[in-house]
C-alpha cells in the first residue's frame, strides 16, 4: 500500500441534471386571469370581506377561504408607487428607460405590478392615470400585458 496521492484518473465522475419534470394546471381563478389578459382586459377576484384583489388568488390572503368570484377590473389604473429603470436589460418588457410601479386598475382594491412607458422620471407622479398595452400576439400569459403608458 502507498500514501501517495492518487491521480485525476481514479476519480468518478457522473453528470447531474436537474428537473423538474411536472406541469401545473392553472386552475379557475388563475385561468380566468390568463384567459382575460388573452382577450384584452384584466379580472380580480372579490375577497371575504368584499375587496377586489389582483392578480386575482385563489384563497383570501386575511381567511384563507376558498375564493370564486371573479369580477372585471380596469381597463385604466392609478399608479400607487413607482421607480425608474434608468439602464433596462434585455430581460425587461421595454427596451428604452422606464419606470417600474404598482397600478391600482379601477374597482381593485389592491394593485399589481407593471412597466410603464414614459420619457423621462419627470413623466411619471404617484397618482398618474395608465392604461394597458396590450401584445400583438396574446396566448395567454403575463406577457400579453406589454406594459402600461400614461391615459392621454
Amino acid at each position: 500500500m502507498t500514501n501517495e496521492p492518487q491521480g485525476t484518473d481514479d476519480v468518478l465522475n457522473a453528470p447531474l441534471v436537474i428537473e423538474y419534470p411536472f406541469s401545473r394546471t392553472t386552475g379557475p381563478v388563475v385561468g380566468a386571469f390568463m384567459t382575460a389578459l388573452r382577450e384584452g382586459f384584466l379580472v380580480g377576484i372579490k375577497g371575504v370581506d368584499g375587496r377586489v384583489i389582483v392578480p386575482p388568488t385563489e384563497y383570501d390572503p386575511t381567511t384563507g377561504e376558498d375564493l370564486t368570484e371573479i369580477v372585471e377590473v380596469g381597463p385604466e389604473g392609478t399608479v400607487t408607487t413607482w421607480t425608474w429603470e434608468a439602464s433596462p436589460l434585455a430581460k425587461h418588457p421595454i427596451t428604452q428607460p422606464f419606470a417600474w410601479a404598482l397600478i391600482q386598475p379601477d374597482g381593485a382594491d389592491t394593485a399589481m405590478l407593471g412597466a410603464v412607458e414614459a420619457a423621462s422620471p419627470d413623466a411619471m407622479s404617484t397618482g398618474m392615470r395608465v392604461e394597458p398595452v396590450w401584445a400583438d400576439e396574446r396566448e395567454g400569459s403575463i406577457h400579453d400585458l406589454a406594459h402600461w403608458k400614461a391615459v392621454g
